[in-house]
């Protein structure tokens, strides 16, 4: 079983800043991928920030610049730093990981999201 569980959400005045963390636990033989992905009312589910085989990065066009991506591989965690924030970026943001498994078995997971909230 594997669980992802996000942290760092919050209420934030528009040009303020956040960052989210997100911890993978359980029986986790390699992670591939993981990322963030947000979902803000009625909207689809969308890509914010992805780390792909733990080096390359990859950015939504609307955050590029504003938010960072890290990984801290000993403790399966990833962050996400968000500055200059503004009312587009409120949603509920999800941790998504694609790992390895034992039995050569791979799966993707999601946590069960942090919301962000942008709001003066």
């Amino acid at each position: 079983q594997v669980q992802l569980v996000e942290s760092g959400g919050g209420l934030v005045q528009p040009g303020g800043s956040l960052r989210l963390s997100c911890i993978a636990s359980g029986t986790i033989l390699r992670i591939n991928d993981m990322g963030w992905y947000r979902q803000a009312p009625g909207k689809q589910r969308e890509l914010v920030a992805q780390l792909i085989s733990g080096s390359s990065t990859n950015y939504a066009d609307s955050v590029k610049g504003r938010f960072t991506i890290s990984r801290d591989n000993a403790k399966n965690t990833i962050f996400l730093q968000m500055n200059n924030l503004t009312p587009a970026d409120t949603a509920v943001y999800y941790c998504n990981a694609n790992v390895n498994l034992p039995s050569d078995m791979r799966g993707e997971f999601w946590g069960l999201g942090t919301q962000v909230t942008v709001s003066s």
